[in-house]
């Protein structure tokens, strides 16, 4: 009788445009389907991002979580696995570890969380509480994934999760679909001329992403470049875009920062900027620097989170202190200045993307872990 391959379900705040769920979603439709099925379990909701998923038969699910405790969420959530019954439940960041114990629960042999950044309330992973839930969780979760050096040592080192418990898995992107192959006769993605010198990001509109210090750093990059033309591109929807918007309206910006919201062309826009700018309070290992860093582009970035671990300061970009405009202003002001620096830093970052972080490497050890734990927990135990 043939048996279908074990059902691996991930619950995540929201399904929707961003770096998590997008590795989510490149891991989902590139694992085997004969190795592993999926299924995604949002805590809240999704949005048309879930037309990314190509793998067939991945069903998502919705539980309308209400903002506070949100005790009746368990209860969906266990009668939930127990009809799916997924051999492993991998959930994702602060807000869904404590999902981890309904799991246990429901009977579900293995529990995996991911760690992929910090909050702007907490950029720095100090947050008693915070932590002592991730303590208290530890019985129940059978491996913690920090997505960076400075995640795996903050888990060891704050929160207190045991080696055995602690493996670092660093995030992956694909390095065919994000290049640097530019067609200088083509039409550009933005709505800036060629003759323009485009400062772009993209990411998730929210505050721990700090997109209105850029605007900032924008105003005053031209005061310092007043003849320059320089643009601005954010790319990317959230609770804030509505905020940022106003404020380019305010400063009479519209002709020069662009906002078209959340987009599904992401590596034919990137490939379009001169320079990729994160000034992020807090992060991980942000997938969107490792697509630009792919796509050949210099980095300008915040010394925060996993960020110095890929960006090489003065050798794939500028480091420069979060929240320090002026900063901020003089890397970018930088580059427009230095533009063989555009070529050398974005050589350079792409390199060590193809070397370290590839979507291939990231891949393989999931799978190697999926492989570990299921057989460790399910295969030898005779539970399936």
């Amino acid at each position: 009788m043939k048996t279908s391959p074990p059902l691996i379900t991930h619950l995540i705040y929201r399904l929707d445009f961003g770096g998590l769920e997008t590795l989510l979603v490149d891991m989902i439709n590139r694992m085997p389907a004969k190795k592993y099925r999926h299924a995604i379990i949002c805590l809240t909701d999704y949005s048309t991002f879930a037309n990314k998923i190509t793998q067939p038969g991945v069903e998502i699910y919705s539980l309308y979580k209400k903002p506070g405790l949100g005790l009746g969420t368990h209860i969906k959530l266990w009668k939930l696995l127990r009809r799916l019954k997924p051999a492993i439940l991998h959930t994702y960041n602060l807000a869904t570890i404590e999902y981890a114990f309904t799991a246990t629960l429901a009977g579900i042999p293995v529990r995996i969380h991911a760690e992929h950044g910090r909050d702007a309330g907490d950029p720095q992973g100090k947050n008693l509480k915070h932590n002592l839930l991730r303590k208290f969780m530890v019985p129940f979760v059978d491996r913690f994934i920090p997505v960076s050096a400075d995640l795996h040592q903050w888990l060891k080192n704050v929160v207190g999760i045991p080696d055995t418990k602690n493996t670092l898995i660093h995030n992956g992107v694909d390095t065919e679909i994000f290049s640097p192959d530019k067609n200088l006769l083509a039409s550009t993605k933005h709505p800036f001329t060629r003759d323009c010198f485009v400062i772009g990001t993209v990411g998730r509109i929210q505050d721990v992403k700090n997109q209105s210090g850029l605007i900032d750093a924008f105003i005053l990059l031209q005061k310092t470049l007043p003849t320059a033309k320089v643009r601005l591109a954010i790319v990317g929807d959230g609770p804030l875009l509505p905020a940022l918007k106003n404020k380019v309206a305010a400063f009479g910006l519209e002709e020069y920062v662009w906002l078209p919201g959340a987009r599904a062309d992401i590596a034919e826009i990137i490939r379009d900027f001169d320079v990729f700018v994160l000034p992020s309070i807090a992060e991980g290992t942000p997938v969107t620097i490792l697509e630009a860093m792919a796509s050949g582009l210099p980095v300008v970035a915040t010394r925060v989170g996993g960020i110095p671990e890929v960006v090489k300061h003065n050798r794939t970009g500028v480091l420069v202190p979060p929240a320090d405009t002026r900063a901020l202003t003089s890397a970018m002001a930088n580059y427009y200045q230095h533009p063989e620096l555009l070529i050398a830093h974005g050589t350079e970052g792409r390199d060590y993307v193809v070397r370290k972080n590839s979507m291939e490497a990231m891949l393989e050890s999931y799978t190697q872990l999926y492989d570990e734990l299921y057989a460790n927990k399910i295969t030898n135990k005779g539970l399936l």
